[in-house]
């Protein structure tokens, strides 16, 4: 590869590159405000201290309607109706909610895994570059070691 092939490509290499922007702020700031509603409900839900304060209501909830003095229950066991009320109303509310915010969260992934693939296709291009450059650098060494060793 002699130095002008080497500029030349050097030079479609500069026409291509654009700045490099990052998939998270993108993403961020592509959502609207009911979207990241969904998406910060989700991450919520998905965490243990959301389930840690699920499984300490319920258990409070079922002790104390089970085992308090009976004129201080207010949800008789064994049906426990309110609590499965309040429960399945919970469950309705966020299920929907939650599938929302996956989806959010799997396009997110799509576009750094778009952003991702770019930066390694750039990547590869300039290696090949530096690599010509260097095998130009190589041969022009050989040239001036051959010619200083005539």
């Amino acid at each position: 590869m002699t130095t002008k092939d080497y500029r030349t490509a050097a030079e479609e290499l500069k026409k291509l590159r654009k700045p490099i922007q990052n998939a998270n702020i993108r993403h961020r700031e592509s959502l609207s405000a009911l979207e990241k509603f969904a998406v910060k409900v989700t991450e919520r839900v998905g965490s243990m201290g959301f389930f840690i304060i699920i499984f300490l209501w319920t258990v409070t909830w079922l002790a104390w309607n089970t085992l308090a003095p009976k004129n201080l229950r207010f949800d008789p066991y064994p049906a426990f109706v309110f609590w499965l009320f309040i429960s399945n109303m919970i469950q309705i509310f966020l299920m929907p909610l939650i599938m929302i915010g996956q989806n959010l969260q799997g396009r997110h992934a799509e576009k750094r895994a778009e952003s991702d693939f770019e930066v390694n296709v750039r990547s590869e291009k300039e290696i090949e570059l530096i690599l010509m450059q260097l095998e130009n650098q190589n041969e022009l060494i050989s040239k001036l070691i051959s010619k200083r060793d005539e």
